[in-house]
């Protein structure tokens, strides 16, 4: 694969800046619209950059898990939000919340819905790995394609 020195420096900077969006996103979108999923798809869109700035091998070294173990994390902790108020009398996919003082931000309402969509997100950016890591690759047994000068 041919390098493009320029393309890979500057996805390597947007790459974070795209990163930061989609934790807005996650952030924000639980009292918005928006949330895990939107959040994961624009993540999902950073690792497509990475993927085209430095094939498979770029974006398996973006984590140290394997993908199936990041999605699979993402369900555990999204079925596990909705089914937990079930277990004190509520309705399933109920919101609990409750107000904290952080030091820095001051009053912060955390509520269930966060939680769940932080699974969603998780679900989202594992099966954007989960695609590459299945066709993403290279075949070794196909040649090299001639570019005609």
């Amino acid at each position: 694969m041919k390098r493009i020195v320029f393309l890979e420096q500057s996805i390597r900077v947007i790459f974070h800046a795209v990163l930061m969006a989609s934790l807005y996103l996650l952030f924000a979108g639980h009292n918005q619209p928006g949330g895990g999923f939107v959040g994961g798809l624009v993540a999902g869109a950073a690792i497509s950059l990475r993927y085209l700035a430095g094939g498979l091998d770029e974006v398996r070294g973006l984590v140290a898990f394997r993908p199936w173990t990041i999605l699979a994390t993402g369900v555990v902790i999204a079925t596990a939000t909705a089914l937990a108020p079930s277990f004190a009398g509520k309705p399933i996919m109920d919101s609990l919340g409750t107000t904290m003082h952080l030091p820095i931000v001051g009053h912060v309402y955390v509520s269930s819905t966060l939680v769940f969509d932080i699974g969603v997100y998780l679900v989202v950016i594992g099966l954007v790995f989960m695609v590459f890591e299945a066709f993403g690759g290279d075949d070794p047994d196909d040649p090299e394609p001639e570019v005609a000068s």
